[in-house]
């Protein structure tokens, strides 16, 4: 590719720390999406319910929908994406959580 072809992409990464305040409710609005969605094989479809109560880092995995985001903007074509999402110990005066770090450093 040269460098005309590549220098048109972009990556977008965003981080999110999200709170889990009731598990319950965000498990059975992520087992609904499972539900809903016609494409998902019965194998594949019992693992996800399954994963789904059990933590809510995977019911986050299966609602939060990063291509959903871009695919609607005008002269945009999305290339790739990929997304995760875990547990983490979050202390938000703890310096390592400062996400803006990064842009103070640019300044």
């Amino acid at each position: 590719m040269s460098e005309e072809e590549t220098s048109r992409y972009v990556r977008l990464r965003v981080d999110l720390v999200l709170g889990i305040e009731d598990a319950g409710q965000l498990a059975a609005a992520a087992l609904t999406r499972i539900a809903d969605d016609e494409t998902m094989r019965p194998e594949e479809r019992a693992h996800a319910e399954g994963a789904v109560r059990e933590d809510g880092a995977e019911a986050l995995a299966y609602l939060v929908d990063p291509v959903g985001l871009v695919e609607a903007l005008p002269g945009v074509e999305l290339a790739q994406a990929s997304w995760s999402s875990e547990r983490v110990g979050y202390d938000p005066d703890d310096e390592e959580w400062d996400l803006d770090e990064d842009i103070d450093d640019e300044d």
